[in-house]
Order: structure tokens, then sequence, then C-alpha cells
């Protein structure tokens, strides 16, 4: 009982850190969401969106391979095989690596095709376009590599470090919008490489304070080829669910701006900011609830492990329905207060990704017992 406990008492403290994080975060995300919709324009707000899409399209397998690096630090933690688990780390940032070089060759060869040939965007605007493209291209490798860092923090549940390092992401972004309005360059490329600088600059944050507090985040050169795989093979189950994810987010992003152009791609992007608003409710419960499903798996405290499960899909839902009707139901007045300019569409957009998150959400305590009776099946088999 006095596990069970403290167990308890870790989640409500790991989730209130959470929920200081993404309040804080939320308000200047909503904030700066105003603040660089008129600076920017509708078109170009558009734009960003759309060129930073068709990268997030080739992050399927960055996607998948998040989840298996995530399972397979936690599960090593729980059983405090510590030897092993500098293993998996190192054998981990191996393989990000490895996805960081294939996206930025998949980016620069069919990624740049496709944003010249395929997409809707205006001729005058398809130099900043090129740019907002490549600082996407970085931007999504600085997050690829920093994956098993954020991962092995996770699983430590050591979540006070995203809610202190918060805090100076939160001015930066803050100071980010203020140069917006000062700047005499063009505001898009000026606003995106500033963006890509601020997330490199995270990433070494996060990555110093693992290695100051954690030892098996001391990198260095080791190649595990059975470990090799078998994190390749279990990635390979969560595949079909990366791909269909992306797919049905930045794939219909895409699809959007070649039958519509990027002033409903500005839309859509409004709209994708209120659900990841509302999604945060979810998301931090659930962060600081998983580690401890993988670890009580990882013992073999089965009924402890099917109660947080089913605790976690009751409240991610209650909480989400709270949440959100209202915002369903005034939907048009809430972004009249909230923007300045509303794009067409919006409100429409709004409301169906609210419906969307609020049934999506109630799976994602079950879709870590499936990832890991699917890790149980294949390494048996294997």
């Amino acid at each position: 009982m006095t596990d069970i406990s403290a167990n308890n008492t870790r989640i409500a403290k790991n989730t209130l850190l959470l929920y200081f994080r993404m309040l804080f975060m939320m308000i200047v995300s909503l904030y700066t969401s105003r603040v660089v919709l008129n600076a920017l324009g509708v078109e170009d707000f558009g734009i960003y969106n759309i060129a930073g899409g068709i990268i997030t399209m080739f992050s399927f397998l960055n996607s998948a391979m998040s989840s298996s690096t995530q399972r397979y630090i936690t599960f090593e933690l729980g059983k405090e095989d510590h030897r092993q688990l500098h293993k998996v780390f190192r054998t981990s940032v191996n393989i990000h690596l490895l996805i960081a070089l294939f996206i930025l060759i998949l980016g620069e060869t069919v990624g740049l095709w496709f944003l010249y040939e395929k997409m809707i965007i205006p001729p005058a605007r398809m130099y900043a376009a090129f740019w907002v493209y490549q600082f996407s291209v970085i931007n999504m490798m600085v997050m690829i590599i920093s994956v098993p860092y954020n991962a092995t923090i996770i699983a430590h549940e050591k979540m006070s470090a995203f809610a202190y390092i918060s805090l100076a992401e939160v001015l930066l972004k803050l100071g980010i919008v203020y140069l917006l309005y000062l700047t005499q360059y063009d505001k898009l490329i000026f606003y995106t490489a500033l963006l890509c600088g601020m997330q490199l600059l995270i990433c070494i944050i996060y990555n110093c304070y693992c290695r100051h507090h954690f030892e098996e985040t001391c990198y260095d050169w080791i190649w595990d080829s059975k470990l090799f795989k078998e994190m390749i093979g279990f990635a390979g189950w969560n595949l079909w669910g990366g791909c269909a994810f992306i797919f049905f987010t930045q794939g219909l992003n895409i699809l959007l701006n070649m039958f519509f152009g990027p002033v409903v791609n500005a839309a859509r992007g409004v709209a994708v900011q209120v659900q990841g608003a509302v999604v945060q409710f979810s998301t931090n419960f659930q962060t600081a609830l998983n580690p401890q499903i993988t670890k009580s798996y990882a013992i073999g405290d089965f009924i402890y492990m099917h109660n947080l499960i089913f605790r976690s899909s009751k409240f991610t839902f209650l909480l989400l329905a709270t949440i959100s009707f209202p915002l369903i139901l005034e939907t048009d007045m809430i972004l009249r207060v909230w923007l300045k300019i509303v794009p067409d569409y919006t409100v429409a957009f709004v409301r169906l990704m609210l419906g969307i998150t609020i049934i999506d959400a109630m799976a994602g305590s079950l879709m870590v017992l499936l990832k890991l009776l699917d890790v149980f099946v294949f390494i048996n088999r294997w």
C-alpha cells in the first residue's frame, strides 16, 4: 500500500506540474497565435502552416520510433537494470540520428519537389515558402535527435524539468513576437528563422539537463545489432498508426492546399491551435500516468496497471467533454474575441476537430497497453 500511495502521490504531483506548464504555455500560445496571424496576414499564415506541414509528412518514422524509445527506456528503468538502460539509450540515439539523416535526404529531394510542383502558393511568396520549408527541415531534425533525452526525463518522471524549461521557452516566444513587429525584413522568413533557433536552444537545454542528472544519457558510441533490430521491430508495430496519424493531419492539410489554397490552410491552422490547447489537458494527465503503466507492467503488477488504464480513460473523457462542449457551442463568439481576423471556415474546422479530440483521447492509455502487449508477443516470437 505504501508503494501504491507513493506512486499516486507522484502521479498527482507530476500532473500538477504539467498542468502548470500547460496553462502557462497555452496562454502565451493563444496570444502569440493572434499576434502572428495579424502580423503575417491570412495568406502568409497559411503558407507557414503548409510549408512546415510537408516535412512533417516524412516524420512517420520518428513517430513510430519515439514510442519505442519511450517504452524501452521506461521498461528498463522499471526493472532497475542500469547497464541495459545505458545500452538502450545509446542505441536509441543511434537510431534517431539515422532517422534525422533520412528525413534530411527525403526532405531535400522529394519534399522540395512537392513544394515547387504541387503546392498552391502565390509566385511572389515562393521564395519565402522555400526558407520556411528549410527552417522546418532543421527544426524537424532537432526534434528527432532530442527524442531519447525527452523520453528519459519522462521515464524518470521528472516533470518539473518540463515546467521550468517551459518558462524559458515562453519568454523566448514572447520575445520573437515582439521582434516580429520591429523587423523590416520579410516577416514570414524572420519568424520561422527565430522559431528554429529557439527550438535548437531548448533542445540543448534539455540535453544538458539530462547529462547532468541521469548517468545513462552520457552518450558514447556503441552498436548492438540485436537491440537495434528489436527496437526497430517494436517501432514497426506502431508504424501504421503513425502513418495514419500523419496522413490524417498533415496529409489533410496538403490536400486542402492543393484544392483550396493557403487561405483555407490558415483557417485549419487556427483550428489546430485551439485543438492543441484543449488536448493538452488530457495529454499532461496521460504523460504523468504512462510511465507508471509501463513500470507496473514490467514488474508484473497487472491489477494496478489495469486500474490506472481505466481511470485514465474515464477521467480524460470527462475532462475534455467539460472543456470542449462550451467551446463547440460558442465557437464563433470565442474566435471573434480571441482573433481580430477570423479566416473563413474556421468555426467549422474548430467544431469538427474538438469532436474528434474528445473521442480520440479516451484511447490514449489503452494504446499504451496494446503497445506493451505487442512488444511482448514480438519478443517471444523473436
